[in-house]
């Protein structure tokens, strides 16, 4: 294996490191230096940074301290690596010194966040040295060695390397204690048998001081390279750094941004958090993931399986360091090379995710405050009245008798067993609200759920073996350990009892970080390393205890210190694990706290929002990053959780909303009532127009969650999914793409009639009316009234819909109508797949139908590839083919001649076409 030499000051090449042996690296992409690159970037940084220091020197008297070494002049500000990352922490020159690092004071940022770091690494800090690397049969084996201890304590001597060549573009790089077995995240990842044979990547590595180069085969560009800063692996600090070929990140969730990441010294906290969604604060899920835009419209994705504590330092340089306080460093990287392959690749090691329930698909309505069961029944029937789609009625805590999990308010919910009856009767569903927290302070014997998990042990545990009792909802809470399987079945029969009462047919699990309104117990938290640990990360509230359990909690398979950031996943498993024995059914379950390959077991909303514009806004972004995350299950509050909407906010929310992967309207406690029914007449009509909308396009949606489901495409997507070639996509999160072919634009501002979107290259047809726009790849304005929400069908596409219903039941029996765009070549292509939408396992088992619909040379041809009974209940009446440039003579229908319509936008429509959608057929126009 190459070995790379080691830059100093006085080294002759320090100008031109690169591989031993290696040829020249591609045009464009430069040498390889483990500590920088450039040496008119050198020169200049050190005069900049010298005059820097002497001119601040002056304005200060002297106070910091004498100047600092020559080599740290070396370091260009863009390419400083934190050496003391602590908050609350006044970094002065002697104590950043006391760890071997440069101190350069710099100017603060306008801005208030953190700018470029004050003390930082040399080039010649100590690192790891590789001492030995050997071939194995899936990859390789290297011993790492630190000779200089860092600074943190426990600093873990010696290290095992492995390199598994897992497929051709999916790499796994692991470094943990070559001595002592350390906690790992407990996530079934898939185990290859054997090495890739042609991988799309080559790894190299510097020996001394020890670091990973990944380059893509195809252009050269440098997609990894950790020598940028130094590693270390202490243990509860662990920090690895690299450069990035570009600025273009996604992902690294859950938190409040745009979609596109600033790499402006940026630091991302993952800590599963209950708090409202704030920029810059870390949020209720994690997901150490990221996609990179490449320059030249390649992707790759890094996914670091930890569940420690962490945080992820971006920096402008470009580069990454990622900082977490447990475990061990345990990457995944995938090549994609396209950004649709690189999220496929990622749920190929953490799992695809759910087939949902098609009923999941539909509108569903709950609010904080309906107060009563009667009450809420009545808002169902209102929708009933104006015949508003609807597809589940939901209730928050207050269905509950004091807020306590599997009880029922008898006084004010009494009706609510024949307000779910009556749901089903009209083919619709109920889903509850249940958090963890399980009340402790009724009599013994008056309250199951916590007799009996305390008789068997299933609640986490402080240091001392007892119960550890928070405070949430109910008063005094303990929390049971979702990570011992016994949980799992002491759930199940709570929710059987429950279930013998109220027939609920999905479940909502909230306060799952695990939220706590004490920080750690009501006792408090025991001194320890575990609860104050050296380093801890830059969470809210600067405590791993702030708002949740002690990390020091134990639990079955570990300390919460370890399992915090999988406590919902945790939770969601055995949720739809339960779902599943109790109704036989696909499982519907929407989980606030998240992790990677949570997407097998719920969905997830996006948590307490505020009926503001920008809250709105948010929301594109959050649903994008949940794309990439693998759960595809996803949206907002509909009109805002928290705060009075207003008619036009709530609106145009719904007309984003209806295009929400999960749509639903939800409402606090104490705001006013924001359901459709609420509001005049021509707001209420919007509202329900795109709800149709929604409804009509059901057979199409419910085919994007088909293919998520089986390889892992997104359904809500970036235009840059789809357009990779095109960086004016790169930053695009107002819009997105609802597969590869519906764009979705909506208004997002108030007071506007008209808004600008971007239409990518190409033919896009009006949604409505199939009208074409031929774009250059351009910003357009589009009208865009109140009524109206813009959706364009992009060319060469077949859009599967259907006659909307008032629930997806109804939707499901009604004829179908294929609406075809065609491409500038007069071509097109679409698919269905379609089922009962309810059985568990349909496609595994076969018990499904998957038509291909195609257009080539003006004939439209339906190809049924895989069909069951449930085809033979459906129909295909209409079929509408947007972009035909004459007017047909005729048209036949398997040969026989067939009525049509013609109009002068290029639209030729065949009705009554009385087709089975179990049976394949063929159109032709002349």
């Amino acid at each position: 294996m190459k070995s790379y030499q080691k830059l100093t000051t006085t080294h002759p090449a320090a100008c031109r490191v690169e591989e031993e042996g290696a040829a020249p690296m591609p045009s464009g992409h430069g040498k390889l230096a483990p500590w920088w690159v450039g040496c008119g970037l050198l020169v200049a940084a050190v005069l900049l940074s010298t005059i820097t220091v002497w001119v601040l020197q002056q304005v200060s008297g002297g106070w910091l301290g004498p100047m600092p070494p020559p080599k740290c002049f070396l370091v260009p500000e863009s390419h400083r690596f934190d050496c003391y990352p602590e908050r609350r922490v006044v970094v002065t020159q002697e104590l950043c010194e006391s760890r071997g690092c440069c101190f350069i004071p710099s100017p603060p940022p306008a801005h208030g966040k953190r700018g470029v770091p004050w003390c930082f690494y040399p080039p010649d800090f100590p690192s790891y040295t590789m001492e030995s690397l050997n071939q194995t049969a899936l990859g390789m084996v290297g011993l790492l060695v630190r000779r200089e201890k860092a600074y943190y304590p426990r600093d873990i001597e010696k290290l095992r390397l492995d390199v598994e060549f897992e497929t051709d573009t999916r790499l796994h790089i692991k470094i943990t204690d070559a001595a002592n077995p350390r906690y790992e995240v407990p996530l079934d990842v898939p185990r290859v048998m054997k090495r890739a044979e042609n991988p799309i990547y080559s790894l190299n590595f510097s020996w001394d001081p020890f670091g990973v180069l990944l380059q893509r085969k195809a252009t050269g560009t440098v997609l990894l390279n950790t020598t940028v800063a130094p590693l270390i692996f202490a243990d509860q600090f662990l920090q690895i750094s690299t450069s990035l070929p570009s600025k273009f990140l996604y992902g690294l969730g859950e938190h409040r941004d745009s979609f596109l990441h600033s790499l402006d010294w940026n630091t991302l906290t993952l800590w599963a958090r209950d708090v409202s969604p704030t920029e810059s604060f870390n949020l209720y899920g994690v997901h150490p993931f990221y996609l990179l835009m490449e320059e030249d419209g390649n992707a790759h994705g890094v996914f670091l399986l930890n569940s420690n504590a962490m945080e992820v330092a971006l920096q402008p340089a470009p580069a990454l360091t990622w900082r977490t306080i447990g475990g061990v460093l345990d990457f995944y990287i995938f090549l994609g090379p396209d950004p649709n392959m690189v999220i496929q690749q990622y749920q190929q090691v953490i799992g695809f995710p759910a087939m949902p329930p098609m009923w999941a698909l539909g509108f569903h309505l709950c609010r904080w405050g309906y107060g009563s069961s009667n009450e809420t029944w009545r808002t169902v029937r209102a929708m009933r009245n104006y015949q508003i789609p609807q597809d589940a009625q939901w209730n928050d805590i207050d269905y509950m008798d004091g807020y306590r999990d599997f009880t029922l308010d008898s006084q004010n919910f009494y009706s609510l067993p024949s307000m779910v009856e009556d749901l089903h009767k009209h083919g619709q569903h109920y889903v509850m609200i249940l958090d963890p927290g399980i009340s402790s302070t009724s009599p013994h014997g008056s309250y199951w759920p916590f007799d009996e998990g305390l008789r068997r042990g299933l609640f986490l545990n402080t240091t001392k073996g007892q119960p550890l009792i928070g405070q949430v909802w109910p008063g005094l809470t303990a929390f049971p350990d979702f990570s011992n399987p016994d949980t799992h079945q002491w759930w199940l029969e709570n929710l059987q009892h429950f279930y013998a009462h109220v027939p609920f047919d999905g479940l909502w699990i909230d306060m799952n970080e695990p939220s706590n309104f004490v920080d750690g117990s009501e006792d408090g938290c025991p001194p320890g390393e575990l609860d104050s640990p050296p380093y801890t990360p830059a969470v809210l509230g600067n405590s791993l205890s702030a708002k949740t359990v002690c990390a020091s909690t134990e639990q079955k398979v570990s300390v919460h210190y370890n399992l915090h950031n999988l406590y919902g996943l945790m939770e969601a498993k055995a949720t739809a694990s339960a779902l599943v024995k109790i109704r036989g059914k696909r499982p519907f379950v929407i989980s606030r706290s998240t992790f990677p390959s949570q997407g097998r077991y719920s969905g997830h909303w996006l948590g307490d929002n505020w009926s503001q514009w920008k809250d709105m806004y948010y929301s594109i972004p959050g649903l994008l990053s949940f794309s990439l995350f693998g759960i595809p299950l996803v949206g907002a509050d509909i009109c805002g959780f928290s705060g009075n909407t207003s008619e036009e906010l709530c609106t145009r929310w719904t007309q984003l909303g209806a295009f929400y992967p999960f749509a639903r309207n939800h409402n606090n406690l104490n705001d006013k009532a924001q359901d459709p029914t609420v509001f005049s007449p021509a707001a209420r009509t919007a509202m329900k127009d795109v709800l149709l909308t929604r409804y009509s396009l059901l057979p199409f949606l419910y085919t994007l969650f088909h293919r998520a489901h089986l390889q892992g495409d997104t359904v809500a997507r970036p235009l840059f999914f789809e357009f990779p070639w095109d960086v004016a996509t790169w930053e695009l999160d107002r819009q997105f793409l609802w597969g590869r072919s519906l764009l979705v634009t909506p208004v997002l501002e108030p007071g506007v009639d008209s808004v600008t979107g971007y239409v990518p290259q190409g033919t896009w047809y009006d949604f409505y009316t199939g009208s074409s726009v031929n774009s250059i790849g351009e910003m357009l304005k589009m009208s865009a009234p109140l009524e109206h929400l813009n959706l364009h069908i992009r060319e060469g596409s077949i859009l599967p819909t259907q006659k909307p219903g008032i629930t997806t039941e109804v939707t499901r029996g009604n004829p179908l109508r294929l609406i075809v765009a065609l491409s500038s070549h007069a071509t097109a292509w679409g698919d269905l797949f379609w089922d009962d939408g309810e059985s568990l396992d349909t496609f595994e088992k076969g018990n499904y139908s998957y038509v291909v619909f195609n257009v080539t040379q003006n004939i439209f041809t339906s190809t049924v590839l895989h069909a069951n009974a449930e085809a033979t209940k459906v129909t295909i009446g209409t079929l509408s083919i947007f972009g035909v440039q004459k007017p047909p003579s005729k048209v036949l229908l398997n040969g026989q001649e067939k009525p049509f319509s013609y109009l002068d936008n290029q639209v030729l429509t065949v009705s009554d076409l009385g087709m089975s959608l179990s049976q394949g057929f063929s159109l032709q126009w002349l």
